[in-house]
């Protein structure tokens, strides 16, 4: 292994970038693991409004982008790898990615979190023919036809606005009778036209495995046990996330829903020297500005460790 680096970034997105630039123009010459896709979820975005500074919105790809190029301006080096295992029992620590390994005198997690499916056999053998995690991937090859959207959060009501553009007829499946959305983006989808919803509902399975794609989706009511058939030509999850936290487990302390845990106000985590930034360590939150500032804390606690005299 070559010479130990002052910090290591694993993964990108808003929290990775933000990190890279305030250690960058720290001169703490970061390496950044972005990910084979990197970016993170803001890539699967279109129009982003709530991003400080963009007067119009700005779209996602767009905004990860120029957030990654802001990074390289100031000397992050870059490797499109995931990393796939961390020792944080030894100093310097551990990163391993494909056949590589580096180490680190500081690690700044940044892995972000990934979207839940259902669970069903048919969800994962139709994932890509009808089946899909992200509206605005896939949204394109449903034009004037009928989609169905589960969940009943934002992101679900985001997924629901962006695909009544396109389809013919939306329907929103909910497991209870009311959504947990915000009260905004309720009201902007229930007052569009083409968004239904379907209540106290979940999907029990999805057709055409035998065919090679989505026909329609079996509904059951989740109170009275009936079970409805609905013909449809997609189905969009959009149920929540989970943390990337795989590669840390047993390594850092995380709470018990999986997400890093982290002393409050800061990004610090359990081991001394490993910091946590994004939705890694965000299960409250989960937007893009956050996840940039904690990205900021992360670097600028990561220089003051390193500069600290006390024995580590």
């Amino acid at each position: 292994m070559a010479t130990a680096r002052k910090v290591i970034i694993v993964g990108s997105g808003p929290a990775g970038y933000t990190a890279a630039v305030y250690a960058a123009r720290a001169n703490l010459a970061p390496l950044m693991l972005t990910g084979i896709q990197a970016g993170g979820q803001l890539t699967l975005t279109t129009l982003v409004e709530n991003y400080p500074g963009f007067v119009d919105g700005v779209q996602g790809p767009e905004l990860m982008e120029t957030m990654r190029k802001q990074a390289e301006r100031f000397g992050t080096e870059m490797i499109a790898e995931d990393a796939t295992s961390v020792d944080f029992g030894r100093r310097p620590f551990v990163v391993r990615a494909g056949d590589a390994s580096y180490e680190s005198d500081t690690v700044i997690l940044a892995t972000g979190a990934t979207a839940k499916l259902l669970g069903l056999d048919a969800e994962t053998k139709l994932m890509g023919r009808g089946v899909s995690t992200c509206a605005t991937c896939d949204g394109f090859f449903f034009k004037d036809r009928n989609i169905m959207v589960v969940g009943g959060g934002d992101s679900a009501m985001e997924e629901a606005l962006y695909l009544a553009r396109l389809g013919r007829k939306v329907e929103v499946v909910h497991r209870r009778d009311s959504l947990r959305a915000s009260k905004f983006m309720q009201d902007r989808a229930r007052e569009n036209p083409k968004i239904e919803f379907i209540w106290n509902s979940a999907v029990d399975d999805i057709l055409d495995v035998q065919g090679g794609k989505v026909t329609a989706v079996r509904l059951k009511n989740l109170k009275t046990g009936a079970l409805d058939e609905r013909p449809v030509d997609g189905l969009f999850i959009a149920i929540g996330h989970r943390p990337n936290t795989e590669i840390v487990r047993g390594q850092i302390d995380l709470l018990p829903n999986d997400y890093v845990k982290v002393v409050p106000g800061t990004t610090q985590t359990s081991v001394p020297g490993v910091f946590a930034a994004g939705d890694v360590q965000d299960h409250v939150y989960r937007q893009a500005v956050t996840a940039a500032g904690t990205g900021c804390m992360a670097a600028l606690e990561a220089e003051r460790y390193l500069e600290s005299p006390q024995p580590r």
